[in-house]
Formats: structure tokens, C-alpha cells, sequence
């Protein structure tokens, strides 16, 4: 199976209030993103991670060992930080800016940028970002909102849960849709 995540955060307590995440403290919002991932992946599926796996981790080796599925980072800007003190060939079978594939089925290019055009586009490929995490205050957001072949893989859209292909599209058509009747 293929899953899709962004914008974890692991070790980050700000992002709780920043994204009003429904968690306590660090601690228990890292033990349920866990959780989540080992209850959805197995060792032998495929996870895209597009960026701002952690951030303030103080031992990022501990998070990954716990990280079943064979891995591809797409690295976002907190992404660096933590990377200087791992091995990540160990890790990740692809660590890259931008990645363009398929999952069997669509076409697809992740970037943990949300950008207005990419590859095929005109031919139903997909853009695959994170960044903005649960934001719809932003100046693209109008844009964003209308453009149905551009999906947030970001946790805070996604119920802090790797998610497949469908349920990405799944996720971001109802919360599109509920953020821009409020507009």
C-alpha cells in the first residue's frame, strides 16, 4: 500500500498551538502520530513523507527506528536541522526537494511547497504538498481551495495519520469544501 504525510513535527511543541493540534503536550502529540503510523503502515508499504517530518527533535534516530514502511522524504524547510545528525541512506530509500512518480495509477509530484502549475497538469497529474499545515488565512489559500488536483498531505488535514491516495482526495475535498463556504 502507499501512504502520504507531511508536517508531523515531531518534537515541535509550538505547532500545537499554532495549528491548535488536539493535544496536551509534545509528549502525547508525538505518541499519537506514532501510534497512527504503526496502526496504518506495515514494513512493506510505501510512505511519501513531504516534508517537516520533525522539528526541535532532540533524537531523531528514535522517531525513525519506531517508522515502519520503506520511507521517501521529500524535505521541507525544517527538514535540514534534523537531518545533519542522522544517517538517512539508513532510513529513507529517497531523500529529494521534489519527486515526481506515480502510485500505480495518477501521476503525481510531490513538493512540500504548495505551487500553482507542475508537471502534466494539463494531462490530470497531481501536486502533492505540505507547508501550510491547516491554514487557510494565507494569500494562496483562494487559489488552493479551487484547484482540485493539489492536495495537502499536511497531518493537521489528514487526522495526524498517514493516509492513501483516496483518502487524501477524500480529506482535502471536505475540508476545501468547508473552508471555502466559510469564505
Amino acid at each position: 500500500m502507499v501512504f502520504f504525510t507531511a508536517d508531523l513535527h515531531f518534537g515541535h511543541a509550538n505547532i500545537i498551538r499554532h495549528c491548535v493540534r488536539p493535544f496536551a503536550s509534545v509528549e502525547e502529540m508525538d505518541a499519537a502520530l506514532l501510534a497512527n503510523w504503526r496502526r496504518r503502515v506495515r514494513a512493506d508499504d510505501t510512505v511519501y513523507i513531504v516534508g517537516d517530518l520533525m522539528f526541535y527533535c532532540k533524537d531523531p534516530e528514535s522517531y525513525l527506528r519506531q517508522l515502519p514502511g520503506k520511507k521517501h522524504l521529500i524535505v521541507g524547510n525544517h527538514d535540514p536541522l534534523w537531518m545533519k545528525k542522522v544517517p538517512v541512506e539508513r532510513y529513507f530509500e529517497s531523500v529529494q526537494p521534489l519527486l515526481e512518480c506515480s502510485d500505480g495509477t495518477h501521476r503525481l509530484v510531490l513538493c512540500h511547497y504548495p505551487m500553482m502549475t507542475w508537471n502534466h497538469v494539463a494531462h490530470g497529474s497531481y501536486l502533492i504538498y505540505g507547508h501550510i499545515h491547516n491554514n487557510t488565512d494565507g494569500i494562496y489559500w483562494p487559489l488552493l481551495a479551487q484547484m482540485d488536483q493539489a492536495l495537502n498531505a499536511g497531518a493537521d488535514v489528514n487526522g495526524f495519520a498517514p493516509v492513501t491516495f483516496a483518502e487524501l482526495l477524500e480529506n482535502n475535498r471536505r475540508f476545501k469544501s468547508a473552508h471555502t463556504a466559510l469564505a
